[in-house]
């Protein structure tokens, strides 16, 4: 089973590239790590105690008020997290914000890569050519290791702050300016990806010239990694763990070689 690794920046059109892959013709199912993110923080999860443990003295308003969490699932093991506010709290470039965005990727990532598994596991015994893993901290995370090929969304900083404020309009600029700039450059994340053979796709334009793009961008991926393979790696687990390991091996290298050369340069 080939795993596609799908990523990006804020604002690039990751989520509608994720939604163009899981309809015709592609029909691939799509694991989620923002949906998978939200349900490992669901109250009465240890995730949700942990946080709640770690915010809640610098976060007055970390936990949403009765009229806010009305309608919400899961209130009888406590109200649900105010997302925006402690988005507040960990998006930024002070030390303060750093050192608390380390603190609860350190509570969500692990979490969400168990989730992961199970659900990678689930496709595979299901007999999926192909899975997509939409995980906005693909490389951050070190998940790209699990991938057999990325896809990185990208557009320039101008069109993703104009999404940005349009999508989410409740964001000040400098909140926006502060959610791009707790990310990768995109620009990085493409170059890496390219470095490992995979697919970049720049969404500067109409969505039908997205769609364009994501059909010649599939071609070459399904030319690289035809359904033949997908089945006999299936049917054969130690070859598919090889094959990932080798992959994975030879693309880290790729990349090291080129961060090292791009160094000398300075």
């Amino acid at each position: 089973m080939l795993i596609l690794g799908l990523t990006g920046g804020i604002a690039t059109g990751k989520s509608t590239v994720s939604s163009l892959l899981s309809h015709p013709p592609y029909d691939l199912p799509i694991i989620d790590a923002d949906l998978l993110a939200r349900k490992v923080v669901e109250p009465g999860t240890p995730g949700y105690q942990k946080i709640v443990t770690y915010f809640s003295p610098s976060t007055p308003d970390l936990l949403q008020s009765a009229s806010e969490e009305e309608g919400s699932d899961g209130t009888e093991h406590g109200p649900p997290l105010n997302r925006p506010a402690l988005g507040r709290r960990v998006f930024g470039d002070t030390p303060d914000r750093r050192r608390d965005r380390a603190v609860l990727n350190s509570i969500v990532h692990p979490a969400v890569r168990r989730e992961v598994f199970k659900a990678l596991l689930y496709h595979y015994v299901r007999g999926h050519w192909a899975v997509v893993l939409d995980v906005p901290l693909l490389f951050e995370s070190g998940m790209d290791r699990l991938c057999g090929t990325v896809m990185v969304v990208g557009c320039d900083a101008t069109t993703q702050m104009q999404r940005l404020r349009a999508r989410d309009a409740h964001l000040t600029e400098e909140d926006a300016r502060n959610r791009i700039g707790s990310q990768a450059d995109v620009r990085e994340k493409a170059a890496r990806a390219e470095a490992q053979g995979g697919v970049v796709i720049w969404n500067d334009g109409s969505r039908e010239e997205l769609r364009a793009s994501l059909h010649q961008a599939m071609e070459e991926i399904q030319r690289r990694s035809p359904q033949w393979w997908a089945w006999f790696l299936l049917l054969c687990p130690p070859a598919a763990m090889a094959a990932a390991l080798l992959h994975w091996t030879a693309a880290r290298t790729r990349w090291l070689e080129e961060e090292k050369s791009e160094r000398a340069k300075l």
